[in-house]
């Protein structure tokens, strides 16, 4: 949106001039369909090892970006997942390098971080944050360790991650952070509780942050999917026998058909495709800054996420729409 002097609300708040941009693609569809060009950005992905992430690092580095796929245990370069990055990097002269960075660590996710900015040669243009795990079974079983498991990695994690990225992105006044949320970041469902409150809590976050980094000049969209197929729910059933052993025979028991019910959850077929993700983001990144939505769901049934994002807008803007918050909130509304 501009004001009276055609300048960009996000360029008001920054001060810095308004960027000229193309304007949105006409339809979802047709705009994840097109390719984009992602030359000269540089990308930090986190969870590169497999699903959306090795997706994502791929498609990027294909639409011309410099991309930097992190993963945990990277083993001196010889995990076989980073192997495989990097063998198609070399055979599709791509520019696309792998570093270690398990999301749970700060030290890591410093050094990490670091990296990133150094093969980008200054800030990073975009971080993806979506290094994630699926974790299922009624709220009862969850002890504080197994809870405190889930948060680290789905919601600590992307603190992290951003945190280290975000200094020189100020200091830039440009920049990009994506989180891959869930359609259970908006939605609850039981025997799935403690993935959705780990996914509402990165909604709620991220928009708080969105708000607050618009004087800055940094965008944040939170990223929606729906049910794909991918390993993070086929490593969620790893996760959900493991927190199985820690429950007592009392609750196991007595929550006989909820396990049942859990293990329909983590064991369901899709057969969606999971490229529409990086699509998405890609057509994000490629965006305009100060243009790029705060939420985007992707699905090819995207109704219920639409829905409840339009409430949830709609009380934002009641709230914030006005006073000492309203520029930062316009600034990042849809």
């Amino acid at each position: 949106m501009t004001n009276e002097n055609g300048l960009s609300r996000r360029a008001v708040l920054g001060g810095a001039a308004a960027v000229a941009g193309a304007a949105a693609m006409a339809g979802r569809a047709a705009a994840q369909a097109e390719a984009v060009d992602l030359s000269g950005k540089s990308v930090l992905i986190t969870g590169a090892s497999s699903g959306f992430g090795r997706l994502a690092s791929l498609h990027f580095a294909r639409s011309g970006a410099t991309v930097i796929a992190s993963m945990r245990n990277l083993k001196g370069g010889k995990r076989p997942e980073a192997q495989e990055l990097m063998d198609v990097a070399s055979g599709e002269k791509l520019k696309l390098s792998v570093v270690e960075i398990d999301v749970t660590k700060d030290d890591q996710v410093a050094k990490g971080v670091t990296r990133a900015e150094e093969i980008a040669a200054g800030a990073l243009d975009a971080v993806l944050n979506n290094a994630g795990i699926g974790v299922g079974g009624p709220a009862e079983f969850y002890d504080m360790e197994n809870l405190q498991r889930a948060f680290d990695v789905n919601l600590f994690g992307y603190q992290r991650v951003a945190r280290a990225a975000l200094p020189k992105m100020r200091a830039r006044r440009e920049g990009l952070i994506v989180q891959v949320s869930s359609q259970l970041g908006r939605l609850v469902l039981p025997n799935i509780g403690a993935y959705c409150a780990t996914k509402f809590a990165v909604e709620a976050l991220f928009e708080a942050m969105a708000y607050e980094l618009a004087p800055f000049g940094v965008d944040v969209t939170i990223i929606q999917p729906g049910g794909y197929p991918t390993k993070i729910w086929k490593n969620g059933e790893r996760y959900f026998e493991e927190l199985l052993e820690s429950v007592d025979d009392e609750r196991k028991a007595a929550y006989a058909g909820h396990i049942e019910m859990a293990e329909g959850l983590l064991g369901g077929a899709y057969s969606t495709d999971p490229m529409d993700v990086p699509r998405a983001i890609g057509e994000i990144i490629a965006m305009p800054p100060g243009k790029r939505p705060l939420r985007r769901p992707v699905h090819p049934n995207t109704q219920a996420s639409d829905a409840l994002n339009a409430a949830h807008a709609q009380v934002q803007a009641a709230v914030l729409g006005q006073g000492r918050y309203k520029e930062w909130h316009d600034a990042v509304t849809d």
